[in-house]
């Protein structure tokens, strides 16, 4: 793999690629009138952001975009302790850059109003459908473990090549597609902060649970599929001869 500096700034550039494109698409696009891309328009969005990038920069740093996945690749033996805390950082930040950039385009129109949510996720009166804090809870544990066992799976040395990125991108479509009317969606720590961060009050009070829920949920399926995946193919060495 390349090196630390290369990697991080891929992290930071893909993960704002997901909230601009992602959270963008909620805030500019669901709702507009006549032409609005609805529920289904914003979770194909996100899942766009994850192929898109997993093709342009998987290669440098394994386009993980969510500390959640650093998580996950760690608890499944996948990625090495000590880049977790460089990985978050940079994910965190360019999630932050992403919801600026998005901040810029959206208050140049007429009645923008933060109060609006910005894409930002919620529990109980925040949630979307007005589901409780244990029902938002399960979701976002169940469906980052979900996301996760799909990660791994796909990116296994057994797993098909080049095929990976189709399969995680549809992954958080389908996530998406059942979890906004419950909290928005997160299974991505990131994504969740950088809303957050503009709205405050409500948004920030609210906020460990899409911390502590995705990082659960990635950390039970990394245990998980180390059983169920099985060790990865030994790589054999090329000789020349």
């Amino acid at each position: 793999m390349t090196n630390m500096p290369r990697r991080l700034t891929a992290e930071f550039i893909g993960t704002a690629w997901l909230v601009l494109g992602g959270c963008g698409s909620a805030v500019l696009a669901a709702a507009y009138p006549e032409l609005g891309i609805g529920f289904a328009g914003v979770s194909l969005a996100f899942g766009l952001t994850v192929l898109t990038m997993a093709y342009a920069i998987g290669h440098v740093s394994g386009c993980h975009l969510n500390p959640a996945v650093s998580v996950g690749l760690w608890a499944g033996g996948r990625f090495p302790a000590n880049e977790l805390l460089p990985y978050v950082i940079a994910q965190v930040a360019g999630a932050v850059a992403g919801a600026a950039i998005l901040y810029v385009i959206a208050s140049g129109k007429a009645g923008f109003d933060l109060a609006g949510g910005f894409a930002s996720n919620g529990f109980a009166e925040h949630s979307p459908g007005g589901y409780t804090l244990a029902a938002c809870l399960a979701t976002e544990v169940v469906l980052t473990f979900g996301f996760l066992f799909v990660i791994l799976g796909a990116t296994h040395g057994n797993a098909p090549k080049g095929f990976a990125p189709i399969a995680i991108g549809l992954c958080l479509t389908l996530i998406h597609l059942i979890s906004i009317p419950v909290t928005n969606t997160s299974v991505n720590p990131a994504r969740s902060t950088a809303p957050a961060l503009f709205v405050g009050g409500w948004a920030l009070s609210q906020l460990w649970l899409f911390w502590v829920a995705p990082i659960v949920g990635a950390a039970l399926a990394g245990v998980t599929y180390r059983f169920v995946g099985g060790e990865e193919p030994k790589r054999v060495p090329v000789t020349g001869n």
